[in-house]
C-alpha cells in the first residue's frame, strides 16, 4: 500500500500561553500542501520494520512512524507485523509537520491495511499522544486548530493557494523557539474565532505567526529570505510553525513557479526551494 503524507503550513499561529504539561495553547489556521513524503506498507508475520533510504533518520522508537505503528497495534491488539519504507521529501525540523504527517499516514494506512476499523476520532486521539500536529493530519482538511492543536474545526471556502517555500540549510528546534517566546509571553485569552476566507486577499490579511519574531531574532538571515519572496511578487510571506521554512503566497501558479526559478538563482546550493499548492 502506498500513502502520501503532505506537509502543512500555518496561515496564522497565535500562541496563547504555556500549559502545565509543557505544551502551548494555540489558535491556528492549518493548511495541507502538495509537498509530500511517500510511504509504502506491506504486511509481514511479525514486528515493525522501518527503513528510510537516503537519510540518517532513526528507524525504531525515535521515529514517529515506528511509534505510530506500535501505538496502533497495541491499541487494537493486532498481532501481525508490517514493513514500512519512508521516502522523505519534506525537510526535517522545518516547521512543516513532516514527522507528524508521516505518523498520521501510518495510522490511516495501517488501519485500512490491517482492517482494524478504528474510527477517525479514535485515530485522532491516538495521534495526539504522539505529537500535537498528528490529529490535524488524520483530520485531513483545512482546519482552525485550538487547544494544543488537537481541537479542530473544518475550514471551508479557502481559495486555491499557490506558494513558494524556502527552507534554509539548517534545522530549528521547536523547543528553543518556544523558550524564546516565553521570555515575553503573557497568558492571553482565546479571543480568536474561526476565520472566513472568500478570496486570496482574505488569506493574505490573516497571515500572522507569533513565533516568527523569535526565529528571526535567532537567525536574522531568515529576514533576507522573507524579503526575497516579496521581491519576487509574493502577496504576503510568513514563517510556518516554529520555522525555519518561509513561504510566500502568489496570485497564481505561473507567478509562483517563475518566482521559484528566480529565487533558485539567488540562494546558496544548500537551500531548498519548493513550489507547492494547497490541498
Amino acid at each position: 500500500m502506498r500513502r502520501l503524507a503532505p506537509a502543512k503550513i500555518n496561515l496564522s499561529l497565535h500562541v496563547l500561553g504555556r500549559r502545565p504539561d509543557g505544551y502551548h495553547d494555540l489558535a491556528s489556521v492549518m493548511q495541507q500542501i502538495s509537498l509530500c513524503d511517500e510511504l509504502h506498507f506491506a504486511l509481514c508475520p511479525e514486528g515493525i520494520h522501518l527503513s528510510c533510504p537516503g537519510t540518517d533518520l532513526p528507524i525504531r522508537e525515535d521515529n514517529l512512524v515506528y511509534r505510530a505503528a506500535l501505538a496502533l497495534f497495541q491499541y487494537t491488539g493486532f498481532r501481525g507485523g508490517v514493513e514500512i519504507i519512508l521516502h522523505k521529501k519534506i525537510p526535517t525540523a522545518a516547521g512543516l509537520g513532516g514527522g507528524s504527517s508521516d505518523a498520521a499516514a501510518a495510522l490511516l494506512a495501517l488501519n485500512d491495511l490491517c482492517s482494524l476499523n478504528v474510527s477517525q476520532d479514535e485515530l485522532m486521539k491516538l495521534g495526539a499522544t504522539l505529537g500535537a500536529d498528528v490529529p490535524f493530519f488524520v483530520f485531513g482538511r483545512s482546519a482552525f486548530a485550538t487547544g494544543i492543536g488537537d481541537h479542530l474545526q473544518a475550514l471551508t471556502g479557502v481559495p486555491p493557494l499557490n506558494m513558494v517555500l524556502i527552507n534554509p540549510a539548517f534545522p530549528l528546534s521547536t523547543a528553543a523557539v518556544y523558550s524564546g517566546l516565553n521570555l515575553t509571553l503573557t497568558k492571553k485569552k482565546n479571543s480568536y474565532s474561526i476565520p472566513r476566507f472568500y478570496a486570496l486577499g482574505d488569506v493574505v490579511r490573516e497571515l500572522h505567526n507569533d513565533l516568527e519574531s523569535v526565529s528571526l531574532r535567532m537567525h536574522p538571515e531568515l529576514n533576507d529570505f522573507k524579503q526575497m519572496l516579496k521581491n519576487e511578487g509574493a502577496l504576503g510571506a510568513l514563517m510556518s510553525g516554529s520555522g525555519p521554512t518561509l513561504f510566500g503566497l502568489f496570485e497564481d501558479a505561473k507567478s509562483a513557479e517563475d518566482a521559484r526559478e528566480a529565487i533558485l538563482k539567488k540562494v546558496s546550493g544548500d537551500c531548498l526551494v519548493f513550489f507547492a499548492q494547497s490541498l
